[in-house]
């Protein structure tokens, strides 16, 4: 019987991956109705905190892209980049990191993707290298991000076992952050140069390459306000956080927990930026971090869901079967989380279905913390959103994606980055926690 549950649960995964982007949280919700209904399972637990905290990021960070704010992040990343041609490969995951980090969603990337295209070209370096390493930045990025569903989710299940919101950040941004410095110097020797790829020659001889040259955007005055007014409230995430944790104490008796103080903070940020910049609050829903977000929501609602409705009724058979494999190969935790993510296309989806469990069967704390920016394999399969935007931003035809699926100039980087953080993660985390 479990083997036909795990069946089911695998079923729905690939049909929502056919269907692509919010499909994957739909037909996880259809999966829980065949795992109940039709075989007898009890429900697992939706993570309402993750959807919850999503929905009120998202919703600040909406409310800053209608006042102009992401225009700005933009044009000071464009000014950057346009600083260090010659070293876009490296400087571009910088970017993007760095968007993440502050943002809490790798959707930021979307913006940045097309100057990165075009300063790679200004500069006669293939753009797959730094596309393909700054997707992969954006993504892992999730995994350091003290404002992301899943690092505030992760953070919440270690508290019990000793590893703080603090430092659980201070392992991550560091290695994270390292480790896409190691993706970048691999990707950069990636491919062949452009006037060695025959693609590349063959599409500008037919005038299909164009070069724009640096972009005049207009910013608005609302736009510098909006952008210090969220940068403010992550602040105060992170300093709310440090005076409730049990190592620090200043807060003993919280009126209210990190979770619900960072909805309440992200919202009232949102109220600021309105009210200060006076912009037009209807817009906000229509903008495209909002409607990015609000798709991430159903999807870890559905596939969160169908995973530990899984993973709940079965816990006592994982724990038996995984606990001594767990315990001699640590690391193999990591490479399930890596395909695991891989399949259900959300860091924070794959937290929370997976690391709960990973805990539960006695996995040491280290070795989930080493093992985290692993949830970020969402660059294996050629169908993540950012991934097929920077396919499209490349005019020059290098960054394309093989006829075997995974033979694409993401998946080199994007793995090297991940073993990298995961090898950085043992050995700083064993210094911290």
């Amino acid at each position: 019987m479990v083997a036909v549950e795990l069946f089911i649960v695998l079923l729905f995964i690939f049909l929502g991956a056919r269907i692509g982007g919010i499909g994957i949280g739909f037909a996880g919700g259809a999966g829980v109705i065949i795992l109940t209904m039709g075989l007898g399972m009890h429900a697992g637990t939706i993570p309402v905190d993750v959807i919850l905290i999503i929905m009120s990021v998202i919703t600040a960070i909406a409310a800053m892209q209608v006042a102009g704010g992401m225009d700005w992040l933009v044009d000071l990343a464009e000014q950057f980049l346009r600083k260090n041609p010659k070293q876009i490969t490296f400087y571009a995951p910088i970017v993007t990191f760095l968007m993440t980090l502050l943002a809490g969603t790798g959707h930021t990337a979307f913006s940045t993707l097309p100057v990165i295209a075009e300063v790679a070209k200004e500069q006669k370096v293939r753009p797959s290298r730094p596309l393909s390493i700054a997707v992969v930045a954006s993504q892992i990025a999730i995994t350091a991000s003290p404002i992301s569903a899943a690092v505030v989710f992760f953070s919440g299940i270690l508290e019990p076992l000793g590893v703080g919101y603090l430092m659980l950040l201070a392992v991550c941004i560091p290695t994270t952050f390292a480790a896409c410095m190691v993706g970048a110097f691999v990707a950069n020797f990636l491919g062949k140069d452009l006037e060695d790829d025959p693609i590349y020659q063959d599409r500008l001889a037919k005038g299909l390459i164009k070069v724009r040259g640096a972009t005049n955007r207009e910013i608005l005055p609302s736009a510098k306000t909006s952008v210090y007014i969220f940068v403010i409230a992550i602040v105060a995430v992170v300093a709310y956080a440090t005076m409730i944790s049990k190592t620090v104490g200043l807060i003993t008796d919280p009126a209210i927990g990190r979770n619900q103080a960072i909805m309440a903070i992200m919202l009232m940020a949102a109220t600021a930026i309105i009210l200060f910049t006076k912009v037009d609050a209807s817009k906000i829903s229509s903008v495209s971090t909002f409607k990015s977000g609000m798709s991430a929501c159903v999807c870890v609602l559905g596939v969160a869901w169908l995973g530990d409705t899984f993973v709940s009724g079965h816990i006592n058979e994982i724990k038996e079967l995984s606990a001594h494999i767990l315990e001699q190969y640590p690391w193999m935790l990591a490479i399930t989380l890596f395909f695991a993510s891989m399949l259900l296309y959300s860091q924070g989806a794959t937290t929370t279905a997976l690391m709960p469990a990973a805990l539960a069967i006695g996995v040491a704390p280290l070795t989930a913390v080493a093992s985290f920016a692993a949830v970020s394999a969402l660059f294996v399969l050629p169908t993540y959103p950012t991934l097929l935007a920077a396919v499209e931003m490349d005019d020059t035809g290098s960054t394309r994606i093989g006829s075997y699926v995974f033979n694409h100039p993401f998946f080199i980087p994007g793995v090297v980055t991940i073993a990298s953080a995961v090898t950085f993660g043992f050995i700083f985390g064993g210094m911290i926690l």
